[in-house]
């Protein structure tokens, strides 16, 4: 019997129609655009309407990427969303999504690994294609952040956004695909980054709460780290890589990583300027960005790093 496998066959994304900018922001809070762009390198956000809800993100950005990949939902047998922002406690928002797009073929559940749900959630389809039960798979990094945003303070509410990605990954013989993976977390950090509220410990839903600073050295550090690590498990280095897709939380962050690694700076996806970090989101936007522009293209070698709340933190080497 031959070696599975799990590639990647199509990928797509939404945005919010509704924009946000850096002057939009500086009208309801002390700020400006200099600041907040020389400190984030984010210009712009996406607010989702007050109907959109994170399973409506989902459904638009699944939709674009069967699509893409010429799959029809019945085709679907696994499902797997990462978020921190779902439709509801429970039921789990893939099981919302999976009567709305008719996935009646699938397991849905979610994942909660903040800003590396989607690198957590790639890793468990992976696993589970590599088993031999299932074939193909549907991964989302969804948030509606702006939900859970204090507005007036300036330290966080300029950083977030709300939007969604998805990538559809279906078994294959060929030593192809996801190359290797690596994922961590460490709850020393919880305090660092985290939401202020939940049902069980304060009755409220409560807002985003960040230590920038400590966020900021955790990131530069362990990014890079892993990064490293899931190279090197391949039989790989940084000079193999054809695209380096980080998450998009602060294009310092982003810039501190490719100096690192020794990466060159037209190897890097940024699109943080126009979506602002989206948490989960941002590594399936960046890299169905990337597809769309012809920045990654079949059988490049691509390498996606991401770190979140818990603290979580992972990356994924594969051959798209």
């Amino acid at each position: 019997m031959s070696e599975i496998y799990s590639e990647i066959i199509g990928v797509g994304s939404y945005l919010p129609e509704k924009v946000l900018s850096n002057e939009d922001l500086s009208r309801m809070v002390d700020t400006s655009d200099e600041w907040i762009y020389t400190r984030t390198g984010i210009k712009e956000r996406r607010i989702a309407a007050d109907n959109e809800t994170t399973s409506d993100l989902c459904v638009k950005a699944i939709s674009e990427a069967l699509k893409n990949a010429n799959i029809t939902p019945e085709e679907v047998d696994l499902l797997v969303i990462g978020t921190i922002t779902p439709d509801l406690i429970f039921p789990a928002t893939s099981c919302i999504v999976q009567k709305k797009l008719g996935l009646k073929n699938a397991v849905a559940f979610d994942i909660q690994a903040a800003c590396s749900g989607f690198v957590y959630g790639l890793t468990v389809v992976d696993a589970m294609i590599k088993s031999g039960k299932y074939k193909t798979a549907v991964v989302v990094g969804a948030e509606t952040l702006s939900r859970i945003t204090d507005w007036q303070d300036r330290t966080t509410c300029v950083l977030f956004g709300d939007g969604a990605g998805a990538a559809v990954v279906r078994a294959t013989d060929k030593k192809t695909g996801i190359l290797s993976y690596s994922i961590k977390s460490d709850g020393n950090y919880v305090d660092v980054l985290k939401s202020t509220g939940g049902p069980s410990a304060t009755k409220t839903s409560g807002t985003i709460y960040m230590e920038g600073k400590e966020v900021f050295k955790l990131a530069v550090l362990r990014m890079p780290e892993i990064s490293k690590e899931v190279l090197a498990n391949a039989g790989y280095t940084t000079a193999d890589v054809d695209c380096f897709i980080p998450h998009q939380a602060n294009v310092r962050i982003i810039d501190a990583a490719l100096k690192n690694l020794d990466i060159p700076e037209e190897k890097v996806v940024k699109s943080i300027e126009k979506h602002g970090n989206i948490s989960s989101a941002c590594i399936p936007l960046a890299l169905s960005i990337a597809v769309k522009n012809g920045q990654v293209k079949k059988g490049d070698k691509v390498l996606l790093t991401a770190m979140g709340a818990g603290f979580t933190w992972g990356a994924i080497f594969l051959e798209y």
